[in-house]
């Protein structure tokens, strides 16, 4: 039985979850929490480690926010490594980090990045070979046309944060996803399903995702007149684990830091690079799996 059960434990995907989070933060982004909360949820995933980076907040901000989820969760056996605190600062734990688990699991690590891009970088300067070892990459980043909202334009927060660090990930990454801005507008989740569905399950979970996320909803309102919001992040890691829900697009891209200023991906000739910018297909499978995924989530 323990020699099933350990295969079983190694046919799970291996994860470095690397993350701008700011879950419960007043005014700041609640998606790479909620997109935390979902790979702990999903019974193939096993999330190797946290490497911190800066987007929503600062650093600071961003490393006591996860130590303090993952206290809450009871989940403080989880490896946290803090990265770079601005762009170009490539030298960091979470840099070497990065370098280390992909060298050690060659091929067999995945990573899900949704802030900027700075710790992956850093990875590669310290291992050229960091992009050849790692399985595969899925980030959430990008626009390739803006973000139109009814109060305002959404700049794009991610790429635009270290221009040459993803410009670096877009070219030299093997195996590369991007869950682009505006491919996440297609699925909007508003309060008054978001509440109904979380309040119809009496858990532990379903009360913890209700008290940490309500104000975001009014910040969306007010500041964008958007009336629900778009999971970012979380699109990003269902796709990294249900690739199914969605229809996949290899795409030429001509990327450079100029037009990374502005997240802005750029299709055309001549081309640079190649990644695949997917699209959320089953849109009924996707939210159902969502939530229930959140469900699975067990304090400890």
């Amino acid at each position: 039985i323990n020699e099933g059960s350990d295969l079983v434990e190694n046919k799970k995907k291996k994860i470095i979850f690397d993350c701008d989070n700011t879950f419960g933060v007043t005014d700041c982004d609640v998606d790479d929490g909620l997109a935390l909360l979902y790979l702990l949820g999903c019974a193939d995933a096993e999330v190797c480690g946290i490497t911190g980076t800066y987007g929503n907040n600062n650093i600071d901000v961003v490393m006591s926010t996860i130590h303090a989820m993952l206290k809450d969760l009871g989940r403080e056996d989880i490896t946290v490594k803090r990265g770079g605190a601005s762009c170009g600062e490539y030298e960091s734990e979470a840099a070497r980090y990065l370098a280390q688990m992909a060298d050690k699991y060659k091929g067999e690590i995945s990573i899900l990045a949704t802030g900027s891009l700075t710790n992956l970088m850093g990875a590669y300067m310290i291992d050229p070979h960091f992009f050849e070892n790692v399985k595969e990459i899925v980030l959430m980043g990008g626009i390739t046309q803006p973000l139109v909202f009814k109060k305002e334009v959404m700049n794009e927060l991610n790429f635009s944060c270290d221009p040459k660090a993803t410009e670096m990930v877009l070219r030299k990454g093997n195996y590369v996803s991007v869950i682009t801005g505006n491919n996440c507008l297609k699925v909007l989740f508003t309060k008054e399903e978001y509440k109904n569905r979380l309040m119809d399950s009496d858990t532990e979970i379903a009360r913890y995702i209700l008290e940490k996320t309500d104000y975001y909803f009014q910040y969306n309102e007010e500041g964008y007149g958007i009336e629900g919001f778009y999971n970012w992040d979380v699109t990003a890691a269902v796709y990294l684990m249900h690739p199914e829900f969605f229809e996949d697009g290899l795409v030429k891209l001509q990327v450079s830091e100029e037009d990374l200023h502005t997240g802005y991906l750029r299709q055309e000739e001549p081309a640079n690079c190649v990644v695949n910018l997917p699209k959320i297909g089953a849109d009924k499978a996707f939210r159902n799996n969502i939530y229930n995924t959140w469900m699975n989530v067990v304090f400890e």
